[in-house]
């Protein structure tokens, strides 16, 4: 019998057991093969008149530690094939309709102008710009690895500014870019497309910094980047959407929030409200036609609701009799 086999447990009809305490431990004072031989002696014994017996070590199990909450959506996002395979599938779509719009050039861009409305959108229209592509960049772009690392198993109760902060100044080491954005944004600049990151990092320095550590650089602040402080406007990106399509026809967008599309998404709305605005009929047609969403399971507008806001009261079940 191998030495490391240090509990079993037997079982027959029940009865009255002689006593409670553990039966001799397999090593440690009369312990060895020898203790191991006697103990399972007298567990036989004991089996006969129906007991339970524990041989071996008694010790309680370790306690398991809590699964932390956030983990489920970074295991999908940083971690699954399936969270892979859908940046590059939207990658992959963006760099096709790009390249078509490249080939055959439309009149309006797909930044919705000023004045516009998710019912009845208008765009800024295009007069013969070069072309360009823009993009969010944190879960678009690239991912933030270090900071969530840190976010999953960092101590509790710290200031989430104070660390974000910390974070946008780091040399960039703790990223890596979103399965197929390198390729594709190389495929884009390759065909004219200039490529232009629009963030709410406030830290352009920082921000450029990052960019190029993930390999899609360059990004020059005014230019090709454009930060959180560089309008009065907030997280709301819409002015320095307008300013980018003064100079350029905006061909495509990517994000992995609404808001990197239109602030009109950013008003507060219900989880059925918000859903209901990106099915309105004329904006559903630029999913995958000029607006390119990116998986983000961690964080952001899209982790909202309860039961009863998520799943439709005409679509609830349970077995019968339950």
């Amino acid at each position: 019998m191998a030495e490391g086999m240090v509990m079993k447990t037997l079982r027959l009809k029940p009865n009255a057991c002689p006593a409670t305490s553990p039966l001799p431990q397999a090593g440690g004072a009369g312990g060895g093969l020898p203790g191991l031989r006697l103990a399972l002696t007298l567990a036989a014994a004991l089996t006969l008149s129906g007991c339970v017996v524990a041989v071996g070590n008694n010790s309680a199990a370790p306690p398991t530690a809590a699964a932390n909450p956030k983990l489920a959506g970074m295991q999908y996002l940083y971690g699954s094939a399936e969270a892979d395979a859908i940046s590059r599938q939207a990658w992959n779509a963006l760099v096709t309709y790009a390249a078509d719009r490249v080939r055959r050039p439309q009149a309006d861009s797909v930044v919705l102008a000023q004045g516009a409305s998710l019912d009845t959108p208008r765009f800024v229209p295009c007069a013969d710009k070069r072309p360009a592509a823009v993009f969010d960049v944190d879960e678009t772009v690239l991912q933030n690895l270090g900071f969530e690392y840190d976010d999953l198993n960092g101590r509790s109760g710290r200031d989430f500014n104070m660390r974000w902060r910390a974070w946008e100044q780091s040399d960039g080491h703790a990223v890596l870019p979103t399965p197929g954005a390198a390729a594709a944004i190389a495929d884009l600049r390759t065909m004219g497309v200039t490529v232009i990151f629009n963030t709410n990092r406030d830290d352009p320095a920082g921000a450029s910094r990052v960019i190029d550590a993930a390999g899609l650089g360059p990004a020059v602040h005014g230019d090709t980047l454009f930060v959180r402080t560089d309008t009065a406007t907030g997280d709301n990106k819409d002015a320095r959407r307008w300013q980018i399509a003064q100079r350029y026809c905006v061909i495509a967008m990517g994000g992995d929030q609404l808001g990197d599309f239109s602030d009109l998404f950013n008003t507060p709305a219900s989880v059925a409200d918000r859903r209901t605005r990106a099915d309105a009929p004329r904006i559903a047609a630029l999913w995958g036609r000029g607006w390119f969403v990116f998986p983000n399971s961690v964080y952001g507008k899209a982790l909202k609701g309860s039961a009863d806001d998520i799943f439709p009261a005409d679509r609830r079940w349970h077995p019968t009799g339950e």
